[in-house]
């Protein structure tokens, strides 16, 4: 089933323009999802919106954005207001700057959309951009409405597109100084380095995306296929082997540990 585009709108560098489309990088639609339901019934739950104060439920027409400025007094904003805020970033991806792509580190990304050409005639002033960025090593910088809100982002290109990740805003990256302070006045201990060297060279593998397989996702699959074999009869849950819950022992020699990891490493692929 094709995919159908999360937005649609231009791309514009100085006075090259051209039609794009923006499809998400990443999808939840294979997760199982729970409805809530009545237990009485099976019929499922709604949710409403109620009065904190006099518990009746609020009509759609009579709800309306507030921002808190001091206890139980609010600054009331309607959707036309929103709605006015960095217009001229809703439709168009206009590129304001360039930096090279290895200074923007890791935690500043955020969410990944796939950005194409959306109209043949717009291809060659696509692959133009997309193919100067990727000789320069730069990536560019521009900001994007998403959601009622402007976000900055930036485009990035890989292989025959162009990915656009959302930036996080600056108050939300915490400093790592703060946080690293501990383990950066232990020194490395020159007689276990190697140790962990080889064990880390033992046990090296090529990216596979089993590595990041959902065993819950699985495992719920397994008790929904059993519940309708037998609607009426509960799935039972395997128990786990006592000795995955044993709890280890915390307090160990650090150097017996990494020479028996080593050693066990060793007999394993022999």
């Amino acid at each position: 089933m094709a995919v159908r585009p999360y937005w649609k709108g231009y791309l514009k560098l100085s006075l090259v323009t051209c039609p794009v489309l923006m499809i998400p990088a990443i999808s939840e639609s294979e997760k199982v999802r729970f409805h809530t339901l009545n237990r009485e019934t099976q019929n499922r739950v709604e949710s409403r919106f109620v009065d904190a104060v006099t518990g009746k439920e609020v009509k759609e027409e009579d709800e309306v954005k507030g921002y808190q400025r001091g206890e139980d007094e609010y600054v009331l904003l309607e959707d036309e207001e929103l709605e006015t805020v960095a217009l001229d970033s809703t439709r168009t991806i206009d590129i304001s700057t360039f930096t090279p792509r290895d200074s923007i580190e890791w935690i500043w990304l955020d969410t990944p959309y796939y950005l194409s050409p959306n109209e043949p005639v717009g291809e060659e002033a696509f692959c133009v951009i997309r193919d100067a960025m990727e000789a320069q090593k730069m990536v560019g910088i521009s900001r994007l409405v998403i959601s009622r809100r402007e976000r900055a982002v930036m485009l990035e290109p890989r292989g025959k597109g162009i990915v656009l990740w959302t930036l996080r805003y600056g108050d939300e990256v915490r400093g790592e100084a703060a946080y690293f302070t501990a383990a950066s006045e232990v020194k490395a201990d020159s007689e276990m380095m190697p140790l962990v060297q080889r064990l880390i060279k033992k046990l090296t593998k090529d990216w596979n995306p089993k590595m990041v397989a959902d065993p819950v996702q699985e495992r719920l699959v397994d008790i929904i296929a059993a519940k309708k074999k037998a609607m009426k009869r509960p799935a039972k849950a395997k128990p786990e082997s006592s000795s995955s819950q044993a709890t280890p022992n915390n307090v160990i020699n650090i150097m017996d540990a990494l020479k028996k990891s080593v050693a066990a490493e060793s007999r394993g692929r022999k």
